[in-house]
């Protein structure tokens, strides 16, 4: 998909406030592209849009779909469910913790699409992005929500792809490891570890999405590598779960602990995670729009 094939179009970008969010935006923007730019941080939305004259629409990325519409006076062309939060911890971790963690990452999906889908169907065109992680392609050492979470997210978009392909809905699913952000600064030890010697810059995920939609393709991977990981973990699961354990302990020692990363209640905006040969691990940023979106 080029500048002349985007020009015009309505557009919106959830956990857009900064990160990866931040620089699709912009990439949809300096084509042409009608944008809305959203964020539970409302000042961090309106930044955004500044920068590259676009409109804000903060709040809740699970309800932004009417208010967008009327943004941009009308119909949506492309829905980018960038927002996402990441949460640590296991089994453990509370119940409060894993419902946000379910609404933010899998159910704002759920409800965008649903309310996006039947103008799509009606007129045989629409187009639905994903952020999910390397995360939901592989796992997160020491988060249990973020990565059940991230699996679900992408299992809907591919659901999305499988079921309405043929009725002109276009999907997907982008899965980086480490994205160079606020959020990667503040990973600590588990993006020393996994995420920061592979970390891109948020505009290169920006152009995998461009390179991808020109293709028509769904799997969107800004680390390349990661598909040889995700075959490794099909075809041979048992040594890719051993390498994994070593990731784990690895961890642990780092941390001088054996119950994970981090407290058990702790969220943190996020957009993507990891995955090196090893591992999908920690979140990379989906931004602002999480660390309250739990409220959804």
């Amino acid at each position: 998909m080029d500048a002349v094939s985007i020009r015009d179009k309505a557009v919106v970008v959830t956990g857009a406030g900064g990160g990866i969010g931040a620089a699709l935006a912009r990439r949809f923007a300096a084509g042409g592209a009608r944008v809305a730019v959203n964020d539970l941080d409302a000042a961090k939305a309106r930044r955004t849009a500044e920068e590259i004259g676009a409109v804000a629409v903060p709040g809740d990325a699970s309800a932004v779909v009417p208010a967008a519409r009327e943004a941009l006076g009308g119909a949506i062309d492309v829905f980018c469910a960038n927002a996402g939060i990441a949460s640590s911890g296991g089994p453990e971790a509370a119940e409060e913790v894993w419902e946000r963690t379910w609404d933010v990452n899998v159910m704002a999906h759920v409800r965008a699409a649903r309310d996006l889908l039947p103008e799509w169907l009606e007129r045989g065109a629409g187009r639905f992005v994903s952020t999910v992680s390397a995360a939901g392609l592989l796992t997160m050492v020491g988060s249990a929500p973020y990565s059940v979470s991230k699996h679900a997210a992408y299992a809907f978009a591919e659901w999305l792809a499988v079921t309405y392909r043929h009725r002109g809905v276009e999907v997907h699913a982008i899965c980086p490891q480490g994205v160079r952000t606020d959020m990667l600064a503040g990973t600590g030890p588990i993006g020393d570890l996994v995420l920061a010697p592979t970390a891109v810059e948020p505009d290169a995920v920006a152009d995998a999405l461009f390179a991808a939609m020109a293709e028509g393709r769904f799997l969107v991977l800004p680390h390349p590598e990661v598909a040889g990981f995700y075959a490794a973990r099909a075809t041979d699961p048992d040594r890719w779960l051993g390498r994994l354990n070593n990731l784990q302990q690895q961890l642990e020692a780092a941390l001088g602990t054996t119950t994970g990363p981090a407290d058990a209640s702790g969220t943190s905006d996020a957009s993507d995670a990891p995955g090196t040969p090893h591992a999908s691990a920690a979140p990379d940023t989906q931004d602002t729009q999480e660390r309250k979106a739990a409220r959804r």
